[in-house]
């Protein structure tokens, strides 16, 4: 078996991620798939790259060795792509591919750029991993990406993209079923959930470690469930389960969203983008680089101001939020001067 870059990629992607299940989702493969990929590399290495273990997986000392000369083979690969894509992105007109996490205020902001650049190609990719969607920008598959960063689990951030702050620190709520005894509370205190079973999605990067670091300070030990938040939602709305939520979320009529106490869980809203990447899409500035200190290039003001307008509008749309927003007397509630 002789190795292919894209088995280069697939032992990358499992030392960043740290576990087969993550870097399998990355790739958009599946684990069993990336398992088997995986064994034949070792087996045509004659050892084993990886240590599995209980936690996830571990580049043994050989591993290390193979991956200090493949990440630069792999990076020079996508700048090899990157360049090729921009120069065809060139004669192709203007667009603009855009990258996001979850977020309500996704489509407003396309609403509104879509006003702002008419006879532009505008394009957006979900991803539940904030980490592979940077790496897409950093290798030009993605001209933007707007992602959150749990508190106390920091991004992967690629060397050269520009970033923004959007919010400095968004206070994640609860959804509860509607008959849950703690439902008819305004404030949460993490104490009345000790006994409920936590569902979470392990693939959002940092959501598990965030949300267990928060439960274990709080002297917590409660049943946790991995899975998507779609199934958690079903689960929720029954009483099987509660789950950490984003503040914009509105609740249906048979689950509500409450804020917790002293919001022990928070996460940092950011826009990264590649250097050039607006001018190629066509998008001449008019005002200044990024509020704070890191410059985007030229359109960048542009492109944030109508994300921060779409998730003020979001934000004010979810009635739990604007009361948090209120009692916390938050700049959110006012639109910035023209």
């Amino acid at each position: 078996m002789e190795l292919e870059v894209r088995h280069l990629r697939a032992l990358c992607a499992i030392a960043d991620a740290g576990s087969l299940h993550k870097a399998a989702r990355q790739l958009g493969m599946s684990q069993p798939s990336l398992t088997t990929q995986l064994r034949r590399i070792e087996n045509a290495l004659g050892a084993e790259l990886f240590s599995r273990e209980r936690t996830g997986c571990r580049p043994t000392l050989l591993g290390h060795s193979v991956l200090s000369r493949a990440r630069p083979l792999v990076a020079g690969m996508a700048v090899l792509v990157s360049e090729a894509r921009a120069a065809a992105d060139r004669s192709a007109g203007p667009r603009l591919r855009i990258g996001s996490t979850a977020s309500r205020a996704l489509a407003g902001w396309l609403r509104r750029l879509r006003e702002r650049l008419p006879g532009t190609d505008i394009s957006l990719q979900m991803d539940v991993s904030a980490n592979a969607l940077l790496r897409q920008v950093a290798a030009g598959g993605l001209d933007v990406a707007f992602v959150h960063e749990v508190e106390g689990c920091p991004l992967r951030e690629p060397p050269g993209l520009d970033r923004r702050v959007l919010v400095e620190r968004e206070p994640q709520f609860i959804s509860l079923a509607r008959d849950h005894p703690a439902a008819g509370r305004p404030v949460v205190e993490l104490a009345d959930l000790a006994s409920d079973r936590w569902m979470i999605d392990p693939t959002v990067d940092g959501e598990w470690d965030g949300l267990r670091r928060v439960l274990s300070d709080a002297g917590l030990n409660p049943p946790v469930l991995h899975g998507d938040y779609l199934t958690a939602s079903s689960l929720i709305a029954v009483g099987e389960a509660i789950a950490p939520c984003q503040p914009t979320s509105v609740p249906r009529e048979d689950m509500v969203v409450r804020p917790l106490r002293d919001d022990p869980l928070g996460v940092r809203l950011l826009l990264f983008s590649r250097p050039g990447a607006y001018e190629g899409a066509g998008i001449v500035s008019s005002g200044a680089d990024g509020a704070d200190g890191v410059g985007d290039g030229p359109g960048g003001a542009e492109v944030y101001a109508d994300l921060e307008a779409a998730y003020r509008e979001a934000a004010l749309q979810a009635g739990v939020y604007r009361q948090w927003l209120t009692r916390n007397k938050s700049p959110l509630l006012h639109a910035p001067a023209a």
